[in-house]
């Protein structure tokens, strides 16, 4: 770790992971995760994540306003997402299982195959407004439960809330609040069990400040090129590297 060129990859990281962030509205999580978990533990990789995450995610939830009305919509899945990463970091440890990165490149595999070739998901509509209202409930807190115990094993927390945010007919612009929200959430609970059952250091913590520059300065340049490049395109190249490197992963 005194090699400045190990430094400065690990800030390239950031800056792509930023950057996958900015053009597509997520990512810098899964992105910093796959990377970084090549080099470190899967927990010392997630606390140094935790900053830039938070950060990034609370700039998605702009506008402030509309967030209020997502709030009232989302919040079983929100709650389901902080009982599940709280409870499975309680019964198994956050990102402490030693098949931890076994665990990260299924999770990365799965992601880019739905990616890649799945189909959005569409939740049927009910006649009967407060049973539709009591399902989505349900349904949001499961999703949010098993999204929750995926973050405690493997950090990433796209699957299965991004599938199940994307079934709800959202609008983009609303479709990337939701996101953000999800991850805000998702990370924040993440912090609590890693600091509680991960076995982080406090000096860990520290390096997360560090790296929220370059993370900013990838999201700042990936907005940037959203309005040029087609998001269709970029998402293949990205679901195809993120499918070879979790294959990497799982299988090594």
């Amino acid at each position: 770790m005194t090699d400045p060129g190990w430094w400065l990859g690990v800030a390239a990281v950031f800056v792509v992971a930023g950057m996958v962030k900015g053009v597509v509205g997520l990512g810098l999580p899964t992105v910093s995760m796959a990377l970084l978990a090549l080099w470190l533990s899967p927990a010392t990789a997630a606390a140094w994540l935790v900053l830039p995450s938070m950060v990034t995610n609370m700039w998605q939830m702009r506008p402030w306003p509309q967030l209020r009305v997502l709030a009232r919509q989302l919040w079983p899945m929100q709650l389901g997402v902080v009982i599940g990463t709280l409870g499975a970091a309680w019964q198994f440890g956050a990102l402490q299982l030693a098949s931890s990165q076994r665990w990260l490149g299924a999770a990365l595999v799965l992601y880019a195959l739905w990616g890649l070739w799945g189909r959005p998901l569409v939740i049927p509509a009910s006649a009967d407004g407060r049973q539709q209202s009591l399902a989505h409930a349900m349904l949001g807190a499961l999703v949010g439960a098993a999204t929750g115990v995926v973050t405690a094993l493997t950090g990433v927390f796209v699957i299965p809330a991004v599938p199940y945010l994307q079934s709800l007919g959202l609008g983009k612009d609303a479709l990337i609040q939701a996101m953000g929200l999800s991850f805000s959430v998702s990370t924040i609970a993440l912090a609590i069990s890693l600091q509680q059952h991960g076995g982080v250091a406090m000096a860990e913590w520290a390096w997360s400040a560090l790296w929220l520059l370059p993370a900013l300065a990838g999201m700042w340049c990936g907005e940037r090129l959203r309005g040029r490049l087609s998001p269709q395109l970029f998402k293949r190249c990205l679901f195809a590297s993120l499918l070879l490197l979790g294959t990497y992963m799982a299988v090594r």
